[in-house]
């Protein structure tokens, strides 16, 4: 395909949340017009060690700001309100590195659902998916075999599957990263630019050279006499 988005995500971000929904309901359409989309697990936690960024929950204007921002996006986006459980955040370095395992082992579909029920359990169900037991309890609720379960938990134990979301983090990173989720984005041309944020993807669609519908302010109809 001439386009891709490569996407980096982490599912301790709730802003990685609402992108994936939405590049995940744009598929078909991004498709239509030749762009590819992939998902690539990162640890958030390493990006913002390795940027000198620092997450919004430790800085009191940000986390303040994000109550507001985290209802918009909500709405926007068409889920329920997320509710930020006691236990975060999660050092998500063990749920991430399962599923760099899951999507390197099972079909593309069973992976991005899997994955945004990491968000899902995390925010609405109130588990800590950062316990193995709960993720292989979310595993299961996913259809995957005990046999299944016990390959991807071993596996995100393993060296090579550690290696494999440093390597993805640091990929990230090499890329100008400092947040998630982040964006590496080739149009048609060959050209690649980074984007930042589950709010600029109307930049990305011009980037791409993709025609879409801006958000449109609508004046009010004068009242008649």
């Amino acid at each position: 395909m001439p386009g891709k988005i490569d996407a980096y995500v982490d599912c301790v971000s709730p802003y990685s949340y609402y992108a994936t929904l939405y590049l995940r309901k744009n598929r078909k359409a991004l498709e239509s017009h030749g762009v590819e989309v992939e998902f690539h697990p990162v640890f958030l936690g390493g990006i913002n060690v390795g940027s000198g960024n620092k997450p919004p929950w430790t800085l009191p204007a940000k986390a303040n700001y994000s109550t507001f921002d985290s209802e918009r996006a909500c709405k926007y986006f068409g889920v329920p309100q997320i509710k930020t459980p006691d236990f975060f955040p999660i050092l998500s370095i063990f749920p991430q590195r399962c599923m760099i395992y899951v999507k390197n082992n099972f079909p593309r579909e069973k992976y991005e659902t899997t994955f945004l029920s990491l968000w899902e359990w995390m925010y609405y169900k109130g588990v800590d998916i950062s316990k193995p037991e709960k993720i292989g309890e979310l595993f299961q609720s996913n259809g995957f075999s005990d046999s299944e379960i016990k390959a991807i938990l071993a596996a995100a134990s393993s060296p090579e599957i550690k290696q494999a979301l440093t390597d993805n983090t640091q990929k990230a990173l090499d890329k100008g990263a400092y947040g998630a989720p982040w964006f590496w984005v080739r149009n048609a041309e060959g050209k690649e630019e980074p984007f930042f944020g589950s709010d600029r993807f109307a930049f990305m669609w011009q980037y791409l050279g993709l025609p879409f519908q801006d958000v449109t302010l609508v004046e009010k109809e004068s009242s008649k006499l």
